[in-house]
């Protein structure tokens, strides 16, 4: 029987779930969240700042960064209001319309980010490729515009998810498996003819997963093609090091993406709790991953963290 706000086709509210077989253990669960969200806000909120107000950060690389800090921010507050109250209020309902609304931003801003990378390594191959002419390339109205054409692409690509899957009618239930909205999982409990969502979503991944990782690849195969002539080798060293951060936020950003993927397509029968997890992991960690990364390997953010704190501490 269909509640007050059900209509034939749309359940009103949708069931969100933790993680299975932790339902005793919410509390810890609950609170490496909130650490893991601590630790997004605060280092990508520092990285911003540190941007902004340092005039030695006023170049192309950390324009990219605020970017990378931005987009991770949407990210963290995209999930954040269905897993802290699954997990800290034990509240496990979300609207429909609501559910929709979290799976568009989730995805958007997993998509930029994948931009975003691919644009700082443009910035890479720029600075080590040809270094004379890094400032004429990446002058401020450039980056911009890449900017707003990530965010662009983004949105565009993103924005018929929610009206395909309205149209649908949800007869499998009402229990998604994560503590947020995703869309392989609003597909799992949705019914009658999802081969429009599967081909588009197909789509989406190969146009943007699939065409931002080539480049990213080309871009570095370029570069060490451009290292590798420098005659000295504390030079090649030098120029590789300048790297490093990003090489270290792709692989925090493609790793898990890959594991997700290999696991759905050859690990079918794998417990409930991989899929989960890992779907965790490819949310949770680059947000958090990035702002260390970046304060650990790149001497400017490490030098303007040791200035605030000088400064406060004065």
């Amino acid at each position: 029987m269909l509640s007050f706000n059900d209509t034939p086709f749309h359940p009103a509210t949708l069931q969100l779930t933790g993680i299975p077989g932790m339902q005793t253990g919410h509390a810890w669960v609950a609170l490496a969240f909130c650490i893991l969200y601590l630790i997004s806000i605060i280092g990508n909120l520092s990285i911003l700042t540190l941007v902004i107000r340092e005039p030695a950060l006023h170049q192309p690389m950390y324009y990219f960064l605020s970017m990378l800090s931005l987009n991770d921010l949407g990210v963290s507050f995209s999930t954040l209001p269905t897993v802290l109250a699954t997990f800290c209020f034990n509240y496990h309902h979300v609207g429909f319309d609501a559910c929709l609304v979290q799976m568009f931003f989730i995805h958007t801003f997993s998509f930029m980010e994948s931009g975003i990378l691919l644009a700082m390594s443009f910035d890479r191959f720029v600075a080590i490729c040809d270094p004379l002419r890094y400032a004429t390339v990446l002058t401020n109205n450039r980056i911009l515009a890449m900017g707003l054409g990530i965010l662009a692409k983004s949105f565009i690509t993103l924005f018929p998810f929610p009206f395909l899957v309205k149209r649908l009618p949800f007869c499998k239930g009402r229990i998604l498996h994560h503590s947020y909205c995703l869309h392989p999982d609003l597909m799992k409990v949705a019914c009658g003819d999802t081969h429009v969502n599967n081909i588009y979503g197909l789509f989406v991944v190969i146009f943007t997963y699939g065409i931002d990782s080539a480049f990213i690849l080309l871009s570095y195969a370029l570069i060490l093609r451009a290292v590798l002539a420098i005659a000295s080798q504390e030079q090649r060293l030098k120029a590789l090091n300048t790297c490093m951060s990003h090489i270290c936020a792709v692989l925090a950003f493609y790793v898990p993406i890959i594991a997700v993927s290999m696991i759905h397509r050859f690990w079918k029968s794998a417990p409930s709790v991989v899929h989960v997890m890992m779907s965790n992991v490819y949310l949770f960690v680059p947000p958090v991953l990035n702002p260390i990364i970046y304060s650990v390997k790149t001497k400017e953010i490490r030098r303007g963290i040791f200035k605030v704190l000088y400064k406060s501490q004065s």
